[in-house]
């Protein structure tokens, strides 16, 4: 099979904060021939950047967290513990852009910067891809609230130990995708990691 879509129309139903387009599209099929014209609103949001901030000496984990419009389906639950991300600007690499949300967010100044991976978050209906990474910084002094008021920023940041933060996993305490695989995969790399970067 040849893997190919065509576009027959596309239309931008709503430019805001977010960006809305509607498409009239066709693609083709695993068992031959083309699919019938379907229609699929997508929602545009373009490469994002999320950073596990982590202290290997303290074995500690940076947390935020911060009020979310798409979690106020459940209002108890509107307040999301996340992790650092935000979107790429014109202009910015993904890696400029770890360090200024990183500094934005938390206060945190990154020492050591890692790539965990690249992936797209909910591929059915939104463009958004991230790259998410792990950076190297000094817990101590972390905490407070942080970021834009310009942005409408109020965000929580704690630094608490990694079996914490895990813990918080596993409870269902943590309900946002993005620190899910973040804390997963410190999980699986923790020791690793802690040995390269107090090397270091």
């Amino acid at each position: 099979m040849k893997k190919q879509f065509e576009i027959i129309n596309k239309d931008i139903v709503y430019n805001g904060f977010f960006r809305m387009e509607k498409y009239r599209l066709k693609h083709t099929l695993y068992g031959g021939g083309w699919s019938e014209e379907i229609s699929r609103e997508l929602f545009v949001r373009g490469s994002c950047v999320a950073v596990l901030l982590y202290d290997p000496s303290a074995d500690k984990v940076v947390l935020i967290e911060q009020f979310r419009a798409g979690a106020m389906i459940r209002p108890e639950q509107a307040w999301l513990i996340e992790i650092v991300a935000g979107a790429i600007e014109a202009g910015e690499s993904a890696e400029q852009v770890a360090y200024r949300e990183s500094w934005e967010e938390a206060g945190c100044e990154i020492q050591a910067l890692i790539t965990i991976s690249e992936f797209y978050t909910t591929p059915g209906g939104a463009s958004e891809r991230i790259t998410l990474f792990c950076g190297k910084v000094e817990s101590s002094k972390i905490g407070g609230v942080h970021g834009l008021d310009e942005e409408h920023e109020d965000i929580l940041v704690t630094a608490v130990p990694f079996e914490e933060a895990y813990h918080k996993v596993q409870i269902g305490a943590i309900e946002s995708a993005i620190p899910i695989i973040a804390i997963q995969w410190l999980a699986l790399n923790r020791e690793s990691l802690r040995q390269q970067w107090l090397i270091n």
